[in-house]
């Protein structure tokens, strides 16, 4: 698959958002569609114009995945579930470190195990943990920061 990694265009905006809720529905168990649609929503009208988001996209020019940045935290991070475990995480996280630099954060939810484990077999370590989210929902988040 031949891939690069390109800055954001709001052009992109709906396949962000279908990525996003695709990943969400295969990956966050734990949530309601109700909740899912609530964090849909703050995805599609403030959450991708509230960062730097940067995307891999396909020989296609499709994304097939994005990373949201403020600086030296990630505030998301997700990939078409159909290219699941084919590194695209992998290199959305190099990237980030090679523009920021290695200290970076991230809170994952508690709940979704893969995400964890992604991050630690990349080299994040656990810092703290909160039992609210971003929203003051009750899905507790795990306080993450990448250790080199």
């Amino acid at each position: 698959m031949d891939t690069k990694i390109v800055i954001y265009e709001d052009i992109y905006r709906d396949q962000l958002v279908d990525i996003w809720y695709r990943a969400v529905c295969r990956t966050h168990h734990f949530l309601t569609q109700e909740d899912i649609e609530f964090y849909k929503n703050m995805v599609k009208n403030e959450a991708l114009s509230a960062v730097e988001i940067w995307m891999e996209i396909n020989e296609k020019k499709e994304p097939v995945g994005f990373i949201g940045l403020d600086g030296t935290k990630i505030e998301m991070l997700f990939v078409d579930p159909e290219y699941h475990g084919k590194g695209i995480g992998s290199r959305l996280l190099e990237h980030a470190e090679r523009k920021y630099g290695p200290h970076l954060k991230v809170d994952v939810n508690e709940q979704n195990e893969g995400a964890h484990a992604f991050y630690k077999r990349y080299g994040f370590v656990q810092t703290g943990r909160s039992e609210l989210d971003g929203s003051g929902k009750p899905f507790p988040l795990l306080h993450l920061e990448l250790q080199r």
